[in-house]
């Protein structure tokens, strides 16, 4: 079974233009240097001919993203950690929540422990219990364990590090999609290439610049993880104003390359033993 991750955005917390600047980057005409906040969606006709789709975080630019990408239905939220640029555009869900819930439920959001706790606190008109706001979205927290089932999408949860916290990337059978990791477990590196595990086809990695950074990885620390873990093709995501994307793709190597607002790339289910 195939389904399709795209790219709804690939920027920094800031985004790109950063507001005030007018460097090289956040002047270009190059439509490649414009990036929303992260996030990316999952979508695939399931094995009635239901169209399903999942996203990764809903950040503040996910009713633009949404219109974009006509986004016309939810079933599930995955969330990979609580900062703004994750978690701000999660109150967007509700004309979504609203069909869902009248053909059976609310949509699940998918978070560990921590990040339901800002959930909750942020949107209590919605999450508390016995909340009563009328237009309230129609979600439902859920538990982020280790493996998750979403229709005919099994996902895998990557467990990695982001400065002092633990947060979560993801796996969709030969691709696997981190963000926001300055850090990744050795147990984890086992999870992307060890024993029992199909080979990546597509990996996303964070790359924010080429100086170091205490919380997000660099350039020169993806490239090494992409060559570790040997997927056919690295795409770098959670990109700073300072990597243009034409000149930083020159440098590259090869299998290794930016990527951009609106890119698709193929997830084959089948791969992983879905089906």
């Amino acid at each position: 079974m195939q389904a399709r991750l795209t790219f709804l955005g690939s920027g920094t917390s800031m985004g790109v233009p950063t507001l005030g600047c007018r460097c090289a980057v956040c002047t270009s005409t190059d439509p490649h240097d414009k990036r929303l906040r992260p996030s990316v969606v999952i979508d695939w006709t399931g094995v009635e001919g239901q169209q399903r789709t999942v996203l990764v975080d809903t950040g503040p630019d996910f009713r633009q993203q949404a219109l974009r990408h006509g986004i016309t239905r939810v079933d599930a939220v995955l969330y990979t950690h609580d900062h703004a640029d994750h978690i701000l555009g999660m109150d967007d869900l509700r004309p979504y929540s609203f069909a869902a819930f009248r053909a059976g439920g609310p949509i699940p959001l998918y978070t560990d422990a921590g990040t339901a706790s800002t959930l909750e606190r942020i949107y209590h008109y919605t999450l508390a219990p016995g909340a009563t706001y009328a237009n309230r979205a129609r979600v439902e927290l859920h538990p982020l364990t280790d493996r998750i089932r979403i229709h005919e999408l099994e996902i895998i949860r990557i467990p990695v590090v982001h400065g002092p916290q633990e947060i979560s990337g993801f796996r969709f059978g030969d691709v696997a999609y981190l963000t926001d990791v300055s850090f990744i477990p050795e147990s984890s590196f086992d999870l992307l290439t060890g024993p029992g595990n199909c080979s990546l086809e597509n990996l996303v990695l964070p790359s924010l610049r080429h100086t170091p950074h205490p919380s997000h990885a660099n350039v020169e620390q993806a490239v090494a993880w992409a060559k570790r873990i040997g997927a056919r093709h690295t795409w770098l995501t959670h990109i700073a104003h300072e990597l243009g994307h034409e000149e930083t793709n020159k440098m590259l190597p090869s299998g290794v390359a930016l990527a951009y607002d609106g890119l698709e790339i193929p997830i084959n289910l089948s791969e992983a033993g879905q089906e």
